[in-house]
C-alpha cells in the first residue's frame, strides 16, 4: 500500500451555504419563540384570573363582615331610641312625665293663631332663592 507522504499540502475545501436551510432554521426559531410566547402570555392571564378569584373572595367575606356588622350596629340604635329606654333615661335624669294640666290649647282668635305658611299660599315659594 502506497501512502501519501505525510508532507503533501491538501487544499482547503471551502463549502458552498444552504441559504434554505437556513432559512428553515429562522422560520423555525421565529415559530419556537412565539409558541413560548404564548405559553407564557395564557400562563399569566391564568395567574391573573386565579389572583382576581381569591380577591374577589376575600371581598365577598369583608362585605358579609360588614354587613353584619351593619346590622348589629342598626340593632343597636333601635334599642337605644326604644320608647322604654329612652323613658327610663329620661327618668335618670331627672325629667318627669307631661301631665294633663300642663297641656294648653290654643285659641281661635285671631291674635293667638300662628301665620300661615308661606309655601301653603305661594306653592313656588319654597323653590325660590
Amino acid at each position: 500500500m502506497r501512502r501519501v507522504p505525510s508532507k503533501q499540502r491538501n487544499s482547503t475545501i471551502h463549502r458552498d451555504r444552504d441559504v434554505r436551510a437556513l432559512s428553515r432554521l429562522a422560520l423555525l426559531l421565529f415559530c419556537g419563540s412565539v409558541l413560548a410566547g404564548g405559553f407564557v402570555f395564557a400562563a399569566q392571564q391564568h395567574f391573573a384570573a386565579v389572583q382576581y378569584g381569591y380577591k374577589s373572595e376575600s371581598l365577598r367575606l369583608e362585605r358579609e363582615k360588614l354587613l353584619e356588622e351593619q346590622q348589629r350596629l342598626m340593632l343597636k340604635i333601635e334599642q337605644a331610641y326604644a320608647p322604654a329606654r329612652l323613658g327610663s333615661q329620661a327618668r335618670k335624669l331627672g325629667l318627669k312625665p307631661l301631665l294633663a294640666s300642663q297641656v294648653g290649647t290654643q285659641k281661635v282668635g285671631g291674635a293667638s293663631q300662628l301665620p300661615a305658611a308661606p309655601a301653603l299660599l305661594n306653592p313656588s315659594a319654597s323653590f325660590q332663592r
